[in-house]
């Protein structure tokens, strides 16, 4: 059989053809390869670069990885957190003609990690919990879209900072299926799945060494569960109310923003006697304050960090000169916010050394600076101004290794000790290696949040 390439991006088969598939995945030649820091999967999977970027092979059976590929397209037409789908490579044979399991490609997640390595250092219990919080949102979005997971588990996950949170990123699609809508009983068992998956693997950590002596698995794995029925609650629920409070409707739908969610349809019907008034969201969609700073300035970010950077460009606009709002001489919204970016956001960010911006996504970088900018100017009880910040912000603040120092890789594909000194968490409250005297970690732990506005 000829190899076959199918992509969903015109310029990817001639990029991929670099790649040597004849060749076992497990064999494949260090020239190919970028030692990033792998979960635990039951299949064969390399990291290699080809025409300047990094994708994620993964040697499974045909049928399972036509199978998955299609499912993650699906998933990114329906814009659920998930890895992005490049390309199935099949045919593979080595050169005496015996043949080779095809791979499924992914593209490599930017400033992602698994969360193996991020328990390299010890991570806090308030660190975990923002974790399972991370992961719970995104069982959510993918049970509104109508996706079964079927493996629901932190090995199945990828995970970014999010401002002083983490967006969750589905990774393996192997057992999920689509339907128009899931009954209870198929939302139910992947919670069941879920808690018992995660307990299982904070009980390894604990077994490894790797887990905080204050998390006890059993009940963190438990947390889930009840953290996804508090927000699958609040999204779905029936809401009745006075005829004369109806306004209640438009509170209800500013507490669903403010949990990153817009309702994109809604049912609304009156009792026959009209005392009352009956709301159902029917359609939520995720993301109400990525989508605004999207429209406002282009820039694409993690809904915590759209809301952090909508914050400061409210706050920059209320100050210039000409904004007057409904005003028709004053200048429009999306005018101020492409002059924001223009001289505010993007002469910040490029203040910046370019290898730290090489490790972590620029909304991060901004909030980050957003956020020591706030605590200096409390030490300073003035306005340090952003130049000052960033400078400070460089010089004292631990960042996170570049990627590939992360965790060497070994051999056979598993985490290897990613050695002595300082261990930075990736959200910055891991209880360091070696110290870290005279220096603050702000802007990652959650702990030190400046009002809104900042």
């Amino acid at each position: 059989m000829d190899l076959r390439i199918t992509a969903t991006d015109p310029e990817h088969p001639a990029t991929l053809l670099d790649l040597p598939w004849d060749v076992s995945l497990v064999d494949w030649p260090e020239e190919h390869l970028v030692a990033l820091p792998r979960g635990i999967s039951r299949h064969v999977v390399r990291f290699a670069r080809a025409g300047g970027e990094v994708f994620a092979v993964k040697e499974v059976g045909e049928w399972a990885a036509i199978r998955e590929y299609g499912l993650l397209r699906d998933l990114d037409r329906l814009a659920v957190p998930s890895v992005d789908p490049v390309a199935v490579v099949t045919g593979r044979a080595t050169p005496r003609g015996e043949p080779l399991e095809p791979v499924l490609i992914t593209r490599q997640l930017k400033g992602s990690l698994p969360y193996r390595a991020m328990f390299e250092t010890t991570m806090r219990p308030d660190t975990v919990r923002r974790l399972l919080d991370a992961l719970a949102v995104l069982l959510v979005r993918l049970h509104l879209n109508g996706f079964a997971w079927g493996d629901c588990s932190l090995s199945n996950t990828l995970f970014r900072r999010d401002a002083g949170a983490y967006a969750a990123y589905l990774v393996d699609a192997e057992t999920g299926q689509i339907q128009p809508q899931l009954t209870r009983g198929q939302r139910e068992y992947d919670l069941e799945v879920a808690r018992v998956n995660i307990s299982g693997e904070l009980l390894d950590l604990e077994a490894g060494g790797s887990l905080h002596p204050s998390i006890d698995p059993i009940p963190f794995g438990e947390a889930i569960v009840e953290r996804y029925g508090e927000l699958w609650h609040e999204l779905t629920r029936t809401s009745v109310y006075p005829r004369a409070k109806r306004h209640y409707i438009d509170r209800r739908v500013r507490r669903l923003n403010d949990l990153g969610f817009d309702v994109a349809e809604m049912q609304i019907q009156r009792s026959p006697d009209g005392d009352t008034v009956t709301f159902l969201p029917k359609v939520v969609d995720a993301g109400h304050h990525q989508r605004q700073l999207l429209r406002l300035t282009g820039l694409d970010a993690e809904e915590n960090q759209a809301r952090s950077l909508l914050n400061d460009l409210e706050t920059w606009m209320a100050s210039q000169e000409d904004y007057a709002p409904g005003d028709p001489l004053g200048a429009r919204p999306e005018v101020l916010a492409h002059r924001w970016v223009r001289d505010v956001f993007r002469p910040a960010v490029r203040a910046v050394p370019r290898d730290l911006r090489e490790r972590m996504d620029t909304p991060q970088i901004y909030h980050e600076l957003l956020e020591h900018r706030w605590y200096l100017s409390e030490q300073a009880q003035r306005d340090v101004g952003m130049e000052a910040t960033v400078e400070d912000w460089v010089r004292n603040v631990p960042h996170p290794p570049l990627p590939s120092a992360l965790a060497p890789i070994g051999e056979d594909g598993d985490l290897l000790d990613a050695g002595e000194g300082v261990a930075v968490d990736p959200v910055g409250d891991a209880e360091p290696a070696g110290g870290v005297d005279g220096k603050r970690v702000v802007g990652r732990s959650g702990g030190d949040t400046p009002p809104d506005g900042v």
